[in-house]
């Protein structure tokens, strides 16, 4: 079958999703967007202007944009090219971004270098939750500071995944109240956790009956109303299915990059094909695969899969994604996530290793960290702004 058109408008949606981290807007916004040339083999080149050739930002830039439009469908070898912007752009640019800062403050606390990583599934029952909290964990014992938003708001278990049963406070910031959420540390990491069981009232075994629109509103108050601080990574693990809450946070959130999980039988995988096809409708990129409830390894070393084999695979082939990881079935997972202690945590053991190894993907390949660095640009623009007329 041919690879399906690309178009320049699939092209600079996706390209919405890439974030000058020190201007907080994206390339298309920012008017850093000077050219797009579609090949007939489905190949891109993309132009962007920067304003200084020396940014050291452009190898972050380079890498996010070849990320975000290699991801589209029939979209073949990504190309970026650079040039350098006049001085009156510079001032353009800037002025811009001055004026965004003051008129269209931004809607979330969510900091512009932080990593945005929903983890959708299409349906329940594959681990999802799971692998969220694991991940959480297994980030921020290397160091990073991560933050957790519980958005299944009917079928919340992030609070008890990851062991803090308390409820969130609340701060005045700039004059409003904000949500501060719950922190555990972690290693030299920290946790920063919000969930509707966190909330003051909820209950662990009560019933949460909301219509969509209010459950799209509670995210959407997650997203604005909470004291996030510095973050490296947002997690957001979503509901099951391809409804209001999904489609609100493509919007609220278009930097948002997606992990699809699954297991390996085949009514899962084709499940989590419309979630990857949601992803895709709202130029969300989806960054990977991972699949969960891998086979069962026994005490003396032999393998039973048990809810079949190869669905990981077959689905990353199926979305043109990359499979980052298998996680074994294990006791161990749930046995930690009723403990509060994610089995990622443990020093040894089938499931450690495994999460060991996806994060290792998910920080060096498939979401790696903003390094941050200050274009000269930056700091001349903070120097002479008072020459602007």
């Amino acid at each position: 079958m041919p690879a399906a058109a690309i178009s320049e408008e699939a092209v600079r949606g996706a390209l919405l999703g890439v974030i000058d981290p020190e201007l907080g807007d994206n390339v298309i916004d920012l008017g850093m967007v000077r050219r797009i040339d579609i090949g007939e083999g489905g190949d891109v080149d993309v132009t962007l202007a920067l304003t200084t050739a020396g940014c050291p930002l452009r190898a972050q830039l380079m890498k996010d944009v070849r990320l975000r439009v290699s991801s589209i469908p029939g979209a073949g070898e990504v190309r970026v090219h650079f040039g350098e912007m006049t001085t009156e752009q510079k001032k353009s640019l800037m002025a811009q971004a001055r004026w965004k800062a003051r008129e269209q403050a931004p809607a979330t606390d969510i900091p512009p270098t932080a990593r945005v990583v929903a983890i959708a599934s299409g349906k329940g029952g594959v681990g999802k939750s799971s692998v969220t909290a694991n991940l959480a964990a297994e980030l921020a014992r290397r160091g990073f500071t991560v933050g957790v938003l519980d958005a299944d708001i009917g079928g919340y278990s992030i609070p008890r995944m990851l062991g803090l049963p308390g409820k969130v406070d609340a701060a005045e910031v700039g004059g409003r109240a904000r949500i501060v959420p719950l922190e555990k540390r972690v290693g030299e990491g920290l946790l920063k956790v919000v969930s509707m069981g966190s909330m003051p009232g909820a209950e662990e075994d009560e019933a949460l009956m909301w219509r969509g629109l209010m459950l799209n509103r509670a995210v959407q108050h997650f997203l604005e109303d909470v004291r996030w601080g510095d973050l490296d990574y947002l997690l957001i693990d979503m509901p099951p299915g391809t409804s209001d809450i999904q489609m609100g946070l493509a919007r609220m959130l278009p930097r948002t990059e997606m992990l699809i999980v699954t297991t390996p039988a085949l009514a899962a995988q084709k499940v989590a094909a419309r979630a990857a096809d949601m992803a895709r409708k709202g130029y969300l990129r989806v960054a990977g695969v991972v699949e969960n409830m891998s086979a069962f390894v026994c005490d003396h070393g032999r393998s039973y899969p048990l809810f079949g084999s190869g669905g990981g695979e077959r689905l990353a082939g199926q979305i043109g994604a990359p499979l980052l990881g298998t996680i074994p079935l294990d006791p161990a997972v749930a046995a930690g996530g009723d403990a509060g202690s994610p089995a990622a945590l443990s020093d040894t053991g089938p499931v450690a290793e495994a999460f060991s190894a996806l994060v290792d993907q998910i920080v060096e390949e498939a979401v790696p960290p903003v390094q941050m660095a200050t274009c000269t640009a930056r700091i001349f623009e903070a120097a002479g702004g008072n020459l602007a007329p």
